[in-house]
């Protein structure tokens, strides 16, 4: 068979039908077609598909976030060996007397005014008592008198006993005389004792002071009405003396601290008037008893005030080193949770809550001891929600010492 030149396969091309030619393409078209709808659309079934899962994840995610509160912990910070504690004490002299009259009458005369400085046996007042005096010579007149009839009588006893001798009288006179005698001696005696008695109430016209001491309080003026207190009325208070050369401060101590105060104790003092200064004293006796209506002990500071700097009656703050617990921890008072059950602490461990039982102690203020319920590694919650139950999930955002919480 000859071959065919390029012009006779050309024209056979274009006269043969065109059907002839789409007869090849026609079974691979719709194919084609099939399956890149099916992979647009399982691409699109997968991409949603995907986009759920994703947005669920993340949502499970973002709930489980949310569902786990977010906490900031402190830790429990143990308490020092020894603590001070500060309270309220009343500065009084080591000695301090009201000085009143013995005797009625009207102050003649008074030596000393307040804040004066005497010594013991000087004389700080007079009193005028003119009854006393009238009573005093008249008594010295009734014993001059009980004397001369003692004297008598024992003239007439001697000599009656000299006549019995002879006979010259009889045993009753003899008796008679004796008998008269021994009375005028008694009244006599008697006489004595009552002028004795108003030498005693005339010599309380001079008032003296008891000790050395400052008078810190006058309460008389010449010409006054000074009343013993003898007939029943009120009494007069001339002057009050008092020693501050050694002060006696009076304390009154909570009984949880009660143990700890032990006579020797030292104890510093801060007054107002004296910013930033100390005056150091010492423990010297306790009332050892618990005053039942204050559930106080009290405790008695003495301190040295030889130059009379600290005045007496003063307001003083008392500083006093009390023994700690070994095993107590301080928490700030905002970790604790007051359920009906009793005072909790929530504690994070692996992220977990666990409500703790604690036992409290002294209260700081801003701080509070836990004497029981703590351990040194617990972390405690800052500001626990009311809500908050043992076993539930926390994220810790914060941890703080207690001395960052303010």
């Amino acid at each position: 068979m000859l071959p065919q030149s390029e012009d006779t396969r050309r024209i056979s091309r274009q006269t043969l039908p065109a059907n002839d030619v789409e007869v090849g393409k026609r079974p691979r078209k719709p194919w084609l077609v099939l399956g890149i709808t099916l992979i647009a659309v399982t691409a699109v079934l997968v991409w949603g598909i995907w986009s759920r899962v994703r947005a669920r994840a993340v949502l499970s995610g973002e709930t489980a976030q949310v569902a786990r509160p977010a906490v900031s912990v402190v830790s429990p910070k143990r308490t020092a060996p020894a603590q001070e504690i500060i309270l309220p004490g009343n500065v009084q002299p080591f000695i301090s007397s009201p000085i009143y009259a013995r005797t009625n009458g009207y102050l003649r005369k008074w030596y000393f005014d307040i804040g004066a400085h005497v010594k013991q046996g000087q004389l700080l007042a007079v009193i005028e008592t003119p009854e006393v005096d009238q009573q005093l010579e008249q008594s010295f007149s009734n014993l001059n008198t009980a004397k001369a009839n003692l004297a008598l009588a024992e003239t007439t006893k001697n000599r009656y006993q000299g006549l019995l001798k002879d006979n010259a009288v009889s045993q009753q006179d003899v008796d008679n005389a004796v008998g008269t005698y021994n009375a005028n001696k008694a009244i006599v005696e008697a006489n004595q004792a009552n002028v004795r008695q108003l030498q005693a109430l005339q010599s309380f016209e001079k008032i003296y002071a008891p000790y050395d001491g400052v008078i810190t309080a006058r309460n008389i003026d010449i010409g006054d009405l000074i009343n013993s207190g003898s007939s029943g009325g009120v009494k007069t208070d001339l002057f009050h003396i008092s020693q501050p050369g050694t002060l006696r401060v009076y304390v009154n101590v909570p009984e949880e601290y009660s143990q700890g105060m032990k006579t020797g104790t030292t104890a510093d003092l801060s007054l107002a008037e004296f910013p930033g200064r100390k005056f150091q004293g010492r423990l010297v006796r306790t009332a050892n008893a618990i005053n039942v209506t204050t559930r106080t002990l009290l405790i008695e500071v003495d301190v040295d005030n030889p130059a009379g700097t600290l005045l007496t009656g003063s307001y003083a703050e008392v500083h006093l080193a009390v023994p700690a617990q070994a095993s107590t921890y301080l928490l700030p008072v905002n970790t604790l949770i007051f359920r009906s059950e009793g005072l909790r602490v929530g504690i994070v461990k692996d992220g977990k809550v666990t409500l703790s039982a604690v036992t409290p102690g002294h209260d700081f203020g801003n701080e509070i001891e836990i004497v029981a319920g703590l351990k040194a590694d617990d972390q405690a919650i800052i500001n626990p929600p009311d809500s908050i139950v043992s076993g539930q999930d926390v994220q810790i955002v914060q941890a703080a010492l207690p001395g960052d919480i303010k």
